[in-house]
C-alpha cells in the first residue's frame, strides 16, 4: 500500500462578516487532519496585511498549527517590511513564505516601493539573516507571467535557495508531467531543496479558467470535454485531482500543498482518498 502523503494547506484571510463564517467553516472540516504546516496569503498589493496577521495569531494560538505566514515586498520599506515579520514572530510564528507579491490592483507590473525589496531574492536573505524563520518560497512548473525566458524560472528559484531558502512550494498545476519535468530541471540546475507541489482542487469550472489563464497555467483540453458532459462537478473534480496526486505520490513525491481557497469540502476528500486522516 502506497504511503499516505504530508499535507499542508493554504488560507486566505477574511475581508468581510461572510468570509469569516468561510474560513471558519473550513478550520472546522480540516481541522482534525494534522497538517504539516499552514499558510495565509497577503492581498494583492498587501491589501490584506493586517487581517493577515489576525488569521495567522489565531491559527497559532487557538489551533496550535505550525503557519507560515505569507510576506511580500508590495508597498513597504525594508524596515516596515521585516517589522511585519517581527510581528510575525512575537505570535509564535517560524516560518514565512517570502514573495515578491503582486502589484496592487491597476498597477500592471511590479514596482518595488521607495527603499523597499526589490525582488524576493533580497528578502529571503534578509530574514535568513535575523535566524528567526524557516523560509519557504514560491516556483513555477509553467512560466511565470513576468518570465523573461523559459529558464528565467529555473535561475530564479536557484536563487531563492542559494539566498537561504528552506523549501519551495510551486504554483498549482494539472498535469503531473510538467511537475515532473520540472523536477528534472531544478536537478539539472544543481537545485537540491525540497520542492512541494501546489494542489488545487477545482471549486468552480469557469472560475478556474479566469484564474488558470492569469497565472499562466495551462488547463489539459480533456478537462473541458470532462466538465462540460459531467453531471457530477464535485465528484469530477475529486476524481481529477486525487489521480493528480496519485500519480506524484507514485513518483516519489511526499508532501503536497493544498490550495483551498477556504472552500474545503474537496480537498477534505481528496485527502481522505488518499489515505491522510
Amino acid at each position: 500500500m502506497t504511503k499516505a502523503p504530508k499535507i499542508s494547506f493554504e488560507f486566505f484571510p477574511p475581508k468581510d462578516i461572510e468570509a469569516c463564517f468561510s474560513l471558519f467553516e473550513t478550520l472546522q472540516v480540516l481541522g482534525d487532519m494534522a497538517p504539516e504546516f499552514v499558510s495565509v496569503t497577503y492581498g494583492a498589493g498587501g491589501t490584506t496585511r493586517e487581517l493577515t496577521h489576525d488569521a495567522v495569531a489565531l491559527l497559532t494560538r487557538k489551533y496550535g498549527w505550525n503557519v507560515a505566514a505569507h510576506l511580500t515586498c508590495v508597498n513597504a520599506t525594508r524596515e516596515e517590511t521585516l517589522a511585519i515579520a517581527k510581528s510575525y514572530k512575537s505570535v509564535g510564528v517560524n516560518e514565512i513564505v517570502a514573495l515578491r507579491g503582486d502589484p496592487p490592483k491597476g498597477q500592471g507590473k511590479f514596482t518595488p516601493a521607495e527603499g523597499g525589496f526589490a525582488t524576493s531574492v533580497e528578502l529571503i536573505a534578509a530574514l535568513k539573516a535575523t535566524g528567526d524563520f524557516k523560509i519557504r518560497v514560491g516556483a513555477y512548473p509553467d512560466p511565470h507571467p513576468d518570465a523573461a525566458d523559459e529558464t528565467s524560472d529555473i535561475t530564479w528559484l536557484k536563487q531563492k535557495f542559494e539566498a537561504g531558502a528552506d523549501s519551495a512550494i510551486t504554483q498549482f498545476f494539472f498535469e503531473p508531467e510538467d511537475f515532473f519535468r520540472f523536477r528534472d530541471r531544478c536537478a539539472r540546475a544543481g537545485i537540491t531543496g525540497e520542492i512541494i507541489p501546489g494542489i488545487l482542487p477545482i471549486t468552480s469550472w469557469k472560475g478556474i479558467q479566469r484564474f488558470a489563464a492569469s497565472c499562466g497555467t495551462p488547463i489539459p483540453i480533456s478537462y473541458e470535454a470532462a466538465f462540460e458532459h459531467s453531471q457530477d462537478h464535485h465528484k469530477l473534480s475529486v476524481d481529477l485531482c486525487t489521480k493528480l496526486c496519485e500519480k506524484l505520490i507514485a513518483e516519489g513525491v511526499e508532501d503536497l500543498h493544498f490550495y483551498t481557497l477556504n472552500r474545503p469540502t474537496l480537498t477534505k476528500a481528496v485527502c481522505a482518498n488518499l489515505g491522510v486522516a
